[in-house]
């Protein structure tokens, strides 16, 4: 599963890498991830045509897309795109933040999962298993 993980720098700049949730063998026809500690679950969505500009997630979370294609911008003009089924795994807590605007006619449809702080998200950027 495609993640961009989303965190801030030694020098208070949000920064991306793209990589993937590791997965495990879990039965002959599933592939399993571990089990993160998570706080709350909720839903959201926004208009097509949206944006909303500098600011850094509230807490360490997914942000699971259902629907809606979003550019993402850091202040350093480093861009990324996230369509259906990404997860982005927010930890930019603090510094500049990021931006985004969705693209396209759809609205953004989201589920968010807060984390617990101190959750280990197993993100790779190995590729991914059957790749």
């Amino acid at each position: 599963m495609r993640c961009i993980r989303l965190w801030t720098d030694s020098e208070g700049q949000s920064c991306f890498e793209e990589g993937r949730i590791a997965m495990k063998s879990g039965s002959p026809v599933n592939l399993l991830s571990d089990k993160f500690a998570t706080k709350s679950i909720s839903f959201e969505e926004t208009k097509a045509g949206s944006s909303l500009d500098w600011h850094t997630a509230p807490a360490k979370q997914f942000v699971i897309t259902l629907r809606g294609t979003l550019d993402f911008v850091t202040r350093r003009g480093e861009h990324f795109i996230l369509t259906p089924g990404d997860i982005l795994l927010a930890e930019d807590t603090a510094g500049g933040g990021h931006a985004w605007k969705l693209i396209g006619d759809d609205p953004w449809r989201r589920v968010y999962v807060v984390l617990d702080s101190d959750a280990d998200i197993a993100f790779t950027t190995s590729p991914a298993q059957g790749a």
